[in-house]
C-alpha cells in the first residue's frame, strides 16, 4: 500500500448487528475488503487462519471483551503487528488510555463518525504498510532467523552463552579465479553459489551471519536452539558439496569456472547475540569454538578432505556419518593439539 491509501483487507468485531453491518459498509465504500466476527472468540479463530490488515475492535462484548483480544493479539508472535482500532461506546478517558497502554493503535466512539473512521483507518493501514516496508528490509540484510529475533526481542547490543556448531567454508584458489575473470562474472558466480550455500544451510536449521568475500560463517543452534545443531551442520556441508557438485556440471556445460570449497565445523559453548554499535550491528558468537571452525576450515588444503570436525563434533555424530580420523594437529593460535575428523563423502 501506498500513501495514495490502497485498499485493505479489515476485521470488523462487534457483538452488535447492526454496528458491523454500518461499519462495514462504511470502510467498504472506500474499497477495503471486508469480513466480521460476533465475538472475540471468533476474532481470534478468523486472525489465526486468515491474513488482515486492520482490525476494528469493540471493547464490550461477551465470551471475551476487546481488552482480552487486544492483550492476546498482543503476546501472539505472529499478530502482535496487525494493527487494531478499538471502538465503544464508553467515553471514558480511562477506557482510552487502558486500550493505548495495552497497544491499541487508535481509538473511536460510537457511533463512529464516517469521516474520522476514514481518516483512522488510512492512517492505520499507511502505519501497517511502513512497519511491513522495514520488516521486509530486515529480512533482505538478515536471515529468517535473525529477524524474527528482533520482532521477538526487540534489537539490543550484547550475548548470552549458547551450545552451537559453528560453520565456516571457503571457496579454494579464488584469488586465482578472480584474475582470470571480469568482476561481472565474479559477481554472477558468487551470487549463484551463495544462494546454494544458504539453501542448504536454512534447510537445516543454520544461520549464515557472515559473508567475506568467497567466505561464509553460519551458527546451528543460535538464535533458535536445535538440540542436534551437530548432525544439523554436517548435513548441510553434505549438502553443499552436492549442489557445488550440481553447479559445477552447470558450470562445465557453459564453459564457465568450476569450484571447490572447504568446510571447517566446531562445535561447543559460544557467545552468540548482537555486536557493534546502535547504528551499525550483526548477529553473531564469538568464542574459542569459532576460532576453531575457522582453523578447520583453512586446515582443509592441508588434508585433502573437504570437511574437518572437531572432537566435540564427532562425538555427538555417533554413527550416523562416516568419519575418518586425521590424529591431532597443531592449529595455527591453538596452544595444544587439536584431533581431526573428515566427513566421507
Amino acid at each position: 500500500m501506498k500513501s495514495t491509501h490502497e485498499p485493505g483487507k479489515l476485521l470488523i468485531v462487534d457483538d452488535n448487528k447492526v454496528n458491523r453491518i454500518l461499519l462495514s459498509r462504511g470502510v467498504e465504500h472506500h474499497g477495503h475488503r471486508v469480513e466480521t466476527a460476533e465475538n472475540g472468540k471468533d476474532a481470534l479463530d478468523m486472525l489465526r487462519k486468515g491474513s488482515f490488515d486492520l482490525m476494528l475492535l469493540d471493547i464490550e462484548m461477551p465470551e471475551m471483551n476487546g481488552y482480552q483480544v487486544l492483550e492476546a493479539c498482543l503476546q501472539d508472535h505472529e499478530l502482535r503487528n496487525i494493527p487494531i482500532i478499538m471502538t465503544s461506546s464508553l467515553d471514558e478517558i480511562e477506557s482510552v488510555v487502558k486500550c493505548v497502554e495495552l497497544g491499541a493503535e487508535d481509538y473511536l466512539n460510537k457511533p463512529v463518525n464516517p469521516i474520522l473512521l476514514r481518516a483512522r483507518v488510512n492512517a492505520s493501514l499507511e502505519k501497517k504498510r511502513l512497519r511491513d516496508e522495514q520488516r521486509k528490509l530486515i529480512r533482505t540484510f538478515a536471515t529468517k532467523e535473525v529477524a524474527d529475533e528482533l520482532s521477538r526481542t526487540g534489537f539490543s547490543l550484547g550475548g548470552d552463552f549458547v551450545e552451537a556448531s559453528v560453520m565456516f567454508a571457503d571457496i579454494r584458489s579464488f584469488t586465482t579465479l578472480t584474475e582470470s575473470r571480469s568482476p561481472a562474472e565474479i559477481i554472477e558466480l558468487l551470487n549463484d553459489y551463495y544462494a546454494l550455500m544458504f539453501d542448504a544451510i536454512t534447510s537445516n536449521g543454520g544461520t549464515v551471519n557472515q559473508m567475506i568475500g568467497d567466505g561464509l560463517m553460519a551458527i546451528f543452534g543460535a538464535p533458535v536452539y536445535h538440540e542436534d545443531h551437530c548432525q544439523r551442520a554436517v548435513k548441510a556441508a553434505l549438502e553443499m558439496l552436492e549442489l557445488v557438485d550440481g553447479f559445477n556440471q552447470n558450470q562445465s556445460a557453459q564453459d564457465k569456472p568450476q569450484i571447490k570449497i572447504g568446510i571447517g565445523i566446531a562445535s561447543g559453548q559460544v557467545i552468540a547475540g548482537f555486536t557493534g554499535t546502535q547504528h551499525r550491528a550483526t548477529y553473531t558468537c564469538v568464542g574459542d569454538t569459532v576460532n576453531l571452525a575457522a582453523r578447520l576450515e583453512t586446515y582443509t588444503k592441508v588434508v585433502g578432505k573437504p570437511i574437518l570436525l572437531d572432537s566435540v563434533t564427532r562425538a555427538a555424530l555417533g554413527g550416523t556419518f562416516k568419519v575418518e580420523s586425521h590424529g591431532h594437529a597443531q592449529l595455527k593460535g591453538k596452544t595444544v593439539d587439536v584431533e581431526v575428523f573428515s566427513v566421507l563423502v
